[in-house]
């Protein structure tokens, strides 16, 4: 089997996980943004990275379509949010 290096890489997706500082001075992957903006999901309005995760958690609550690209941004943002804040 043949691979086409220049094929592959030039599908591959750089900037995704690449962090922007957004406007209320969080912090937010390319992907996260994208995912946000898609379930309408005002992430500049929140001061916290745990009020994003509250938006998001109520959506999950409420959808019943395939929320999978949510859930995983939620448990990412989570993470983040964990070791930015807790003391250790």
């Amino acid at each position: 089997m043949e691979f086409d290096i220049d094929s592959i890489v030039k599908d591959m997706d750089f900037t995704g996980g690449q962090f922007v500082t957004c406007k209320n001075g969080l912090m937010l992957t390319n992907n996260e943004i994208s995912v946000l903006k898609r379930y309408s999901i005002d992430y500049e309005k929140c001061s916290t990275l745990k009020e994003i995760i509250y938006l998001v958690e109520d959506i999950l609550n409420e959808e019943e379509a395939d929320t999978e690209d949510l859930e995983y941004i939620s448990a990412t943002i989570s993470e983040r949010d964990y070791y930015q804040n807790t003391n250790k």
